[in-house]
């Protein structure tokens, strides 16, 4: 059997939607705190540091998989250069094993993005990291950005010359799902951090030159807590003033513990017009702060609702508004369309055609549900988590 169907590395179960495209190393495995009510993920799996031979390895397997391209790339005549007709031979030809093709498919399309997985891979020591950033910047060419999760309870207990080491080292952007600036919504999902923690992470993070992305789930304090949870992490975002806010709105599959907490009554959560007036109550309360915005995942019912603070601070707010003036009927027509993937905007829905086959298909669903489409939407919603 040739030798590069056996080249493997290991890799985790997610990324960021803003990582899609990157190449995808673990360093760590799942998660060490995994109480998160809402989150799904990990669940059930044991945590644990990969040791550095392991990383190292897998960083070899990379480089020897890039180091076979270039020679490939010259046997085919393309001088070394990686070109999609090598990209091509190598996806035809069932000699080259998964790893190779991915890593492949990463080079020679050449957005030479990485993410270190899995959910707070910054836990490990920094000795190792910063050796392991190290020989991933020697050993792999063509490397733009390295990015990692990162806890805040992690975070905040570094100094701001152990991230700064970091940066140096290579790290240059961290994600961290800070999800909300409420204390009480904070234990009550049990997400291990306070908003004292997400300040000083934040700032230490940015302190130290790193790129800051933290992540807020509109819908997390349910209807006991959406005002308090609107206002609050707005408060923590305007303290932290982060590089990029991201917004992911509250999912709630059945594997997931607040799944349970809907059940036995401790939680209620937002409709999806109430989640789009919490979103609009944060909007207003985001002040002095320069941080771009954005609504990058599916799960997100306006995903138009991004740009950079203050300036297109209107703006975000009055999609927001249009959305929630319109009648209850065509709120119905869209949220139906979005949840199921046929609208990316909310000017899609004055599309005529695109609007006839909407109503065609809410009639023939009201039918098959009985007229009520509640469920089903929510149903499409969790099927993107």
């Amino acid at each position: 059997m040739d030798c590069r169907s056996m080249i493997t590395f290991e890799q985790g179960p997610i990324r960021p939607p803003s990582e899609a495209g990157s190449l995808l190393l673990r360093f760590s495995r799942n998660c060490p705190w995994n109480r998160c009510t809402f989150c799904p993920v990990y669940k059930g799996q044991k945590f644990s540091r990969r040791s550095l031979r392991e990383i190292l390895e897998d960083i070899d397997s990379v480089s020897a998989i890039i180091r076979d391209l270039e020679r490939q790339s010259h046997a085919m005549g393309f001088g070394g250069k990686m070109t999609q007709s090598l990209l091509s031979a190598v996806l035809k030809d069932p000699a080259y094993g998964s790893a190779y093709h991915y890593v492949a498919y990463w080079h020679i399309g050449g957005n030479g993005r990485v993410f270190i997985q899995d959910a707070n891979s910054l836990i490990l020591p920094d000795d190792v990291l910063i050796e392991a950033l190290q020989y991933l910047r020697r050993n792999v060419p063509g490397i733009q950005r390295v990015t990692s999760y990162g806890r805040s309870s992690t975070l905040a207990r570094k100094s701001r010359e152990q991230l700064a080491a970091l940066h140096t080292a290579g790290l240059d952007r961290i994600h961290i799902g800070l999800e909300s600036g409420s204390p009480q919504v904070l234990r009550f999902v049990m997400k291990g951090a306070t908003p004292e923690e997400h300040v000083a992470a934040g700032t230490k993070v940015k302190d130290a030159g790193i790129t800051l992305s933290e992540y807020v789930m509109p819908g997390l304090g349910g209807k006991r807590w959406s005002h308090e949870h609107a206002t609050e992490t707005a408060r923590v975002l305007n303290a932290i003033d982060p590089h990029f806010i991201r917004l992911r709105s509250l999912r709630i599959p059945p594997s997931t513990p607040l799944y349970r907490d809907v059940a036995e009554g401790r939680f209620t959560p937002l409709s999806d017009d109430e989640t789009a007036e919490e979103i609009l109550l944060f909007l207003q309360s985001l002040q002095g702060i320069h941080s771009h915005l954005t609504s990058d995942h599916i799960m997100n019912l306006l995903p138009e609702v991004q740009g950079t603070l203050p300036q297109d601070r209107d703006a975000m707010m009055a999609t927001v508004e249009k959305y929630l003036a319109l009648p209850r009927e065509e709120r119905l027509l869209y949220r139906l369309g979005r949840r199921g993937g046929a609208l990316h905007a909310l000017a899609d829905i004055q599309n005529p055609t695109v609007r006839a086959r909407l109503e065609a298909a809410r009639r023939d669903l009201e039918t098959q549900w009985g007229g009520d489409l509640e469920q089903l939407i929510t149903e499409l919603g969790d099927r993107y988590i």
